[in-house]
C-alpha cells in the first residue's frame, strides 16, 4: 500500500511537470513563427506590400518611430502610401523572440539597419535602431503586432 501511495504521489508530481514541458514547446513554436513573421513584415514594409501590413498590424496598434513620433495602423500605413516612411531595405541584424501564454503573445528585441532614400547631397542615409515588438496571437486573425518601439542607435563611426 505505501508502494502504491508513493506512486501516485509521483504521478501527481508529474503532471504539473509535464504541463510545464507542454507549454514549453508551444512557446518554442509560437517564437519560430513569431521570427518568421517579423522578416516578412520587414520585407512587407520595404515591397509597401498593403495586404499583409493590413493582415499583420492590429487595429489597436501602437507605432513608436526612433524619433517619439506615434502613429496608429491606419495613420502608419498611409505614412507609407504618402513616401513620408520610406523604406529602400532593412536588414536585420540581430533578433530575439521570446513567446509566453502557451505560445499566444511575443516580445521581439532586434537590431536592424534600414537603408532609407539618399539624402539630398546624395550620401547614404542608415538607420540603425533597436527596437522592441509585442505580438499578440488573435484566435481569427493570427499573429498580430500591437506595439513597436524603437530607438536610433550611434553610428559605428561615432
Amino acid at each position: 500500500m505505501k508502494k502504491l501511495m508513493l506512486l501516485l504521489a509521483l504521478l501527481g508530481l508529474a503532471g504539473p511537470f509535464h504541463a510545464f514541458a507542454q507549454a514549453t514547446k508551444q512557446d518554442q513554436a509560437a517564437a519560430k513563427e513569431v521570427e518568421l513573421l517579423e522578416r516578412q513584415r520587414f520585407d512587407a514594409q520595404v515591397k509597401k506590400d498593403y495586404a499583409v501590413l493590413e493582415k499583420v498590424f492590429a487595429d489597436d496598434l501602437v507605432y513608436t518611430h526612433s524619433n517619439g513620433k506615434q502613429n496608429n495602423k491606419q495613420e502608419y500605413i498611409q505614412s507609407i502610401r504618402d513616401g513620408k516612411s520610406q523604406y529602400d531595405k532593412i536588414e536585420v541584424e540581430a533578433l530575439t523572440v521570446r513567446a509566453y501564454h502557451d505560445g499566444r503573445t511575443a516580445v521581439v528585441n532586434g537590431t536592424i539597419t534600414i537603408t532609407l532614400p539618399n539624402k539630398p547631397d546624395g550620401t547614404p542615409n542608415l538607420a540603425h535602431l533597436k527596437y522592441v515588438v509585442v505580438q499578440i496571437k488573435d484566435p481569427k486573425k493570427g499573429w498580430q503586432v500591437v506595439l513597436w518601439q524603437s530607438q536610433k542607435q550611434p553610428d559605428a563611426k561615432s
